[in-house]
Formats: C-alpha cells, structure tokens, sequence
C-alpha cells in the first residue's frame, strides 16, 4: 500500500508569473522526500508526490498547503489516492497502480466540485467519513493569510519547538505566534491528522 498526492497550483497561469510558484513547489517537495523519483513536477502547475507511509498523507498535504499559502496569492488544490503500486518505475509519473488511478480520478472531480482536498480508498466508508472532516477542514485552510499559512509550515517542520523557539525563528511575540496558530485551527487540524492517522491503519 502507498499513497499518491496530485495536485495543482490554484489560477497559476491567469494570476502568477511561473518563478512565483514554481521554485516554492519544488522546494516544498524536496523537503518531504530526500529521493526525487518520488514526485515529479509536469505541465509546470502540477505535480506528483508519492508519500510511502500512507498515514502521513494528510499531515504531507497540509505541508503542502501551508508552504505555498505562505506565499501571497498562491493555493493549491490535491487529492489523495490510497492503495498498490503494482508497477514501480524510474520515477512517480512512470509508476502505477490502484493508489495512482484513485488519486488521479478524484483529482479530475475536484475543480467541478469546488473542493480543494479529497481522499480515495477502496473503502468507501472512509472516504464518506474523512472527506466530509475535510471540508470542514477546508473552511480553515482555504483561509489561511501568509501569516497564518508560515506558522503552520514552521510548526510543522519543526514539531518539537516550542512557541518561544518558533517566535525567534519568525522574529515574532510568544503571543503573536499563539494567536497565529488559533486563527488557523491548528490544534483541530493536529487533531484530525490524529484522527486520520487511526482511520487509515484500519486499511
């Protein structure tokens, strides 16, 4: 069993010159896997990303999110696909299997949908369950400001720190850090990724 994210830059060729996303892109990618055949970036705007150990793929995507929301106007929109890899090639895009079709199929449904972050697996309980928790996670993340959006990037990659130690890293108050983190809903999404982390073992 693997997990593959698909996703897109949100409105990247109407609204952004190409090094405003595309730099951060590959940057976000490279810091969630030391080994480049496990993601690709194509048509410039779209990427790939295999992400081995299937109950970190929620907590990768809203890396993902955070990173590029830190940027002004940028956004991403992905969908998760949980299942085999019968076929594993020189790189993500050469790969295939079940998790490769789910994540591509949901990714085609996204824009009609109006949904910025959706799962499937073979079980369809599961996905019924956790993409409603995902739109409701939504109505926080779609609405993250760049300051809200770095908070959530740093806490992340830096899981241990402290809200003093992130405070320095950002040149920030204790208190502007902690208010931050509550108008992006971190706790409640740390707590999904609990949750998600539970559910999916369960596969």
């Amino acid at each position: 069993m693997t997990s593959i994210i698909t996703g897109d830059i949100i409105k990247s060729r109407k609204a952004f010159n190409e090094d405003l996303w595309l730099t951060p892109l590959k940057l976000a990618l490279s810091k969630l896997t030391t080994d480049a055949s496990f993601y690709d970036i194509y048509r410039g705007d779209s990427f790939q990303l295999e992400c081995s150990d299937i109950k970190d793929s929620f907590r990768t995507t809203v890396y993902i999110k955070a990173f590029l929301k830190s940027i002004k106007g940028l956004d991403v929109r992905m969908s998760i696909g949980i299942g085999t890899k019968d076929y594993h090639g020189d790189s993500v895009s050469e790969s295939n299997g079940e998790a490769f079709i789910f994540s591509g199929e949901t990714f085609e449904t996204l824009k009609k949908e109006k949904q910025n972050l959706k799962l499937k697996t073979s079980n369809e309980v599961i996905n019924k369950e956790i993409n409603l928790y995902f739109r409701l996670a939504l109505i926080a993340m779609d609405n993250w400001t760049v300051n809200s959006a770095e908070v959530v990037k740093l806490t992340l990659e830096h899981p241990q720190m402290i809200q003093v130690e992130l405070a320095k890293l950002i040149g920030i108050s204790q208190d502007a850090v902690s208010k931050r983190q509550k108008r992006a809903y971190l706790d409640e999404i740390l707590e999904l990724d609990t949750l998600y982390r539970e559910k999916i073992a369960q596969l």
